[in-house]
């Protein structure tokens, strides 16, 4: 089966042997981080769950002496008073339910929204490797699959738990006030159904963590193909599509029928386990009342905390199964959290306002898989200048950008922003002072302004109509129902390619950067579009620097300096014009013969 691959194999066991060991403190310290804020709400919840038990212990009270007084005496008041305390108790218990259960959710709701924004905040500063390395569909199963499992877990588990102990130890409490044979034989059926419940746990909580494993990688591959539909329809691959499908989902299904006998192990255990109680209580109340010993409200009193010990030693094993639930996903969520991104933070150097120059010392890089993809790279550009990078596809001209924004940082050498390694200034800091604009454009679901702005405040919406205008988006711009609070759709639905282009290049200057890298902006324009945008990038660029990444010779004629790429290497870099004029130049020669024919 090829898709039942080692990374997946290597995944669970790295899983299991990471369950194995997770300490009782990582419990606590989750607890205790997103259950803190809380404390008002879990001291109410407490309460509540208190006051319940006790309910719960004084009904079956109330049904003796209603029995009782009804063999003794021939008055109905008593048993009317009796009846009413009983409909009371119930009804107050009903209402204690409601209150405890809507707290416990609403408690679980927030701990799991503020513990999902904070993974998917970490998440967002990862570095581009982790990014490659995990699709978009495993990373929100985790943020959102994972962290849902862990709902009860937040929201009543150790209340829950500690108030169901309580209740059983309550129970226990009273029946060795009616006899220590009755109260010794209870306590040892209540720790035998939780060894056996526990025991049985044993064995079905690794099937839950390699379930959670797997739907994670479903959910993987589903994401990717889905945001391709379009390649994927075009190169007739739907066929293949769907293959994969069908054997992900042939592979998933043993692993949910293990889950579910995991599960239905630990549900039948628990029957089994009331069964005997039930035969328990039965043998020893029907021998204790033959020989007089209690009486008969005395032994359904009995009987019905036997029963009655069913609901919370369920409730245990309930909170179990959510606890063997929540151990797969605590382990992922803590791989997660504990992943550290490769491009640390700098320590603070500000960046001046302006035009930045830009320096490349002797810089060295190659990704993951390959040995190198730049070397040797030096130059430097002045501010306010434009340099035009030209290569073939492949050359390197893309990790320029790249390295720029620090998605990566290089393996040797250093690049600058006016003399400052950008290493030593924040990533906050020098991603607000570098604009990139590529080709592939995100549209937000969103109103024009927050896909403008990318929902910062503070920006008027007068510098947003202005930069709109400058750019040739003005009569779109009047179109619009609603102006800048129109929708627009996710996937930029409703927009053509160039409106979209322009949308990009929009924002860049909305933020005000020192340094613009345009890395084939243009190629998805129209020659129409293109003019005029290239008319509106002259008044825009001024008292800017700019790196153009171009594959036509028409976008790079406004760069003071050409450099071009070959295998990661700079095999030329000079002054644009004295480059065209020099006949012995590659920069002459792409200029004789064709950009486009010399790169292809």
């Amino acid at each position: 089966m090829p898709f039942a691959g080692g990374e997946f194999q290597q995944e669970r066991e790295r899983s299991d042997q990471v369950r194995r060991k997770i300490p009782l403190n990582d419990y606590t310290r989750l607890l205790s981080a997103y259950l803190k804020p809380q404390r008002k709400s879990i001291i109410g919840l407490s309460i509540l769950l208190l006051a319940g038990i006790g309910m719960q212990l004084v009904n079956p009270q109330i049904i003796r002496y209603f029995i009782d007084t009804a063999n003794i005496q021939s008055s109905m008041e008593p048993l009317w008073y009796a009846a009413g305390l009983f409909i009371a108790v119930s009804l107050a218990h009903q209402g204690i339910t409601v209150a405890a259960t809507y707290i416990g959710e609403n408690v679980g709701w927030i701990a799991t929204n503020k513990l999902r924004g904070d993974v998917a905040a970490h998440c967002m500063k990862l570095d581009m490797s982790f990014h490659k390395s995990h699709t978009s569909g495993a990373i929100i199963e985790r943020v959102d699959g994972d962290i849902n499992n862990l709902a009860n877990f937040f929201s009543n588990f150790v209340v829950s738990l500690l108030s169901n102990l309580l209740l059983v130890a309550g129970m226990l409490v009273l029946l060795f006030r009616e006899g220590w044979l009755v109260g010794v034989s209870m306590t040892l059926f209540v720790l035998f159904a939780i060894y056996a419940i526990q025991y049985i746990r044993q064995f079905a909580v690794p099937h839950w963590s390699n379930m959670r494993a797997m739907s994670s990688r479903f959910y993987g591959f589903l994401g990717e193909h889905l945001e391709g539909t379009e390649d994927t329809r075009a190169n007739g691959a739907t066929g293949y599509v769907m293959y994969r499908f069908h054997m992900l989902i042939r592979e998933w299904l043993p692993l949910r029928i293990k889950a579910f006998f995991g599960w239905a192990s630990m549900w039948i255990t628990t029957l089994l386990v009331f069964t005997i109680g039930s035969a328990i209580a039965f043998a020893i109340t029907a021998l204790l009342w033959r020989q007089g010993a209690m009486t008969i409200g005395t032994v359904y009193m009995i009987f019905y905390y036997t029963e009655l010990m069913a609901k919370p030693i369920e409730k245990i094993r309930t909170e179990m199964e959510d606890l063997q639930k929540a151990d797969a996903s605590i382990v992922r969520i803590r791989e997660l959290l504990q992943t550290e991104s490769a491009i640390r933070d700098g320590v603070g150097v500000p960046l001046p306002s302006g035009p930045l120059t830009v320096g490349f010392n002797s810089v060295e890089f190659g990704y993951e898989d390959e040995l190198t993809t730049l070397q040797g790279i030096d130059f430097r550009l002045e501010k306010g200048k434009v340099l035009g990078v030209l290569g073939r596809t492949g050359s390197g001209k893309t990790t320029l950008a790249r390295l720029l924004l620090r998605f990566y940082d290089p393996r040797m050498g250093a690049i600058c922003l006016d003399d400052i390694d950008i290493r030593d200034t924040t990533l906050h800091d020098l991603r607000g002072r570098v604009g990139l604009v590529t080709q592939h454009i995100e549209i937000f679901q969103g109103t024009v302004r927050d896909n403008l702005t990318l929902f910062q405040d503070g920006i008027p919406d007068r510098n947003i109509i202005e930069v709109l205008e400058e750019l040739g988006l003005g009569d779109w711009y009047h179109a619009l129902p609603s102006g800048l609070d129109s929708r627009l759709e996710s996937g930029g639905g409703g927009l053509s390619a160039g409106e979209a282009q322009l949308i990009s290049f929009a924002r860049v200057f909305l933020s005000d950067p020192g340094l613009i890298i345009l890395d084939e902006a243009s190629s998805r324009l129209d020659p129409a579009t293109e003019q005029k945008m290239e008319k509106a990038i002259n008044r825009l660029l001024v008292n800017r620097t700019c790196i153009i990444i171009a594959h036509r010779l028409a976008t790079i004629q406004r760069a003071d300096s050409i450099l071009i790429l070959e295998e990661g290497r700079m095999i030329e870099y000079g002054d644009r014009t004295r480059l065209a004029a020099d006949t012995r130049s590659r920069y002459n020669y792409m200029l004789q013969v064709g950009m486009e024919e010399m790169l292809a």
